[in-house]
């Protein structure tokens, strides 16, 4: 086990956030697992490591399916902040076997290859659209003008969520995931909490209406599925709607920004980009590697586990650093190099075992759908000023991407 007290390995310091992957590579070098006194959290920087742990069954998303709070050693949430929980704690991504595999199932059913693949057209229409007003403009936010409103349509769309509907998704999903960051602020939990509230309380009034009327929409599915009785709960819908928001935007949002801004940095790959289109799934997977929209994991150890001679105690929490793992030498040649011809990309950024994102099918197609757009349309694209990096850590973006397009 190596200490952390000498790391630069610092999640509220801006000069790692702007670039956290040297303080990886000393990471790395330290050993397998470190103990991180701020968070009180085990690091796990190695790829190995990292996509063994995804696997391990002993570690969980949640233990309240084995422990109570005190059995485990740990507080429960304050009351005040129990809107967020609930929401949070019936959607899969907090849920273990056995609810996690009967809801995974029951929603997969309404969210199958064939329905992600019937939605290409769709994605490639709007995306095509929202690129031919950014030329219009002569530039714009690549963020708020591109990035931004495919996926939100997009799933939006998939869940049968009315057009006069969406302005709030965007900020409520944010305003969520805030609670996903390290050592959140009570400002942060009130508001997560207020976007908890409101977006349950749409849903419920959309799922009522479903009922009535049912369509051709997720929602509909959702409330249909079932398999050998079993059915979802309505706050199971609710959570599961709310996730595949959360999960199916804010990854794509970020990995878009992130990815035009590693392209700009390296004007030789974005050259290639841009005379080969072929290189564009390659493109994709690459820069979700490069710079990785969600940089941190974590999970319960609920057994004893052992990493490298040191054992991790029951009750204990480690972070499975996925922007590490991305960067490991030992599985990826030269990873600080940004190479959209790799052909060996055994990236975890869409995760791995039972929690493997669902929806990875889908934002594949839309980043390569907005990436294909604006290399076609915009292939004058360029940077108009230096972005800020936005003050948060596991999930990694942007505040904007200004950019110009010259005729």
């Amino acid at each position: 086990m190596a200490a952390a007290d000498d790391l630069r390995f610092d999640p509220w310091d801006p000069a790692f956030l702007a670039d956290p992957y040297p303080a990886y590579a000393e990471l790395r070098e330290r050993g397998r697992v470190i103990h991180y006194a701020p968070t009180d959290q085990w690091l796990v920087p190695h790829h190995a490591d990292v996509s063994a742990l995804l696997r391990d069954r002993r570690l969980g998303r949640t233990y309240q399916h084995r422990f109570t709070h005190e059995d485990f050693g740990r507080t429960a949430p304050p009351a005040e902040h129990e809107p967020f929980h609930t929401l949070n704690d019936h959607g899969m991504l907090d849920l273990e076997p056995p609810d996690h595999t009967r809801i995974r199932r029951l929603v997969s059913k309404a969210f199958t290859p064939r329905t992600v693949e019937q939605l290409k057209p769709y994605v490639t229409q709007l995306a095509g659209e929202l690129v031919d007003r950014l030329v219009e403009a002569g530039g714009g936010d690549l963020l708020s003008d591109v990035a931004e409103p495919l996926p939100v349509a997009v799933i939006a769309e998939m869940l049968g969520i009315p057009e006069a509907d969406r302005a709030p998704l965007r900020p409520w999903s944010a305003d969520i995931c805030g609670m996903y960051e390290l050592n959140p602020s009570e400002e942060t939990a009130a508001r997560a909490v207020r976007a908890s509230v409101e977006f349950s309380g749409y849903l419920r009034e959309l799922i009522a209406a479903r009922r009535k009327e049912p369509g051709d929409d997720l929602i509909s599915g959702l409330i249909a599925a079932h398999d050998e009785g079993d059915r979802l709960t309505e706050q199971e819908m609710i959570s599961t709607a709310v996730l595949l928001l959360n999960a199916g935007h804010e990854a794509t949002v970020n990995a878009t920004v992130n990815g035009w801004s590693a392209l700009f940095r390296n004007p030789g790959q974005l050259a290639a980009l841009r005379a080969d289109h072929t290189l564009v799934p390659a493109a994709v997977e690459e820069l979700m590697r490069y710079d990785t929209p969600l940089q941190l994991f974590e999970r319960w150890v609920l057994d004893d586990i052992e990493v490298d001679g040191t054992t991790i105690p029951r009750g204990a929490e480690v972070a499975l650093l996925f922007g590490s793992a991305n960067h490991d030498p030992e599985v990826f040649a030269r990873p600080e190099r940004l190479d959209l011809a790799r052909t060996e990309n055994p990236h975890i950024s869409f995760s791995a075992g039972i929690h493997y994102c669902i929806g990875a099918p889908l934002a594949r197609i839309e980043l390569a759908a907005s990436m294909t757009a604006l290399l076609e349309k915009a292939p004058t694209l360029a940077l108009a000023e230096e972005p800020k990096r936005k003050p948060n850590f596991v999930i990694r973006g942007l505040e904007g991407l200004s950019v110009t397009v010259s005729v």
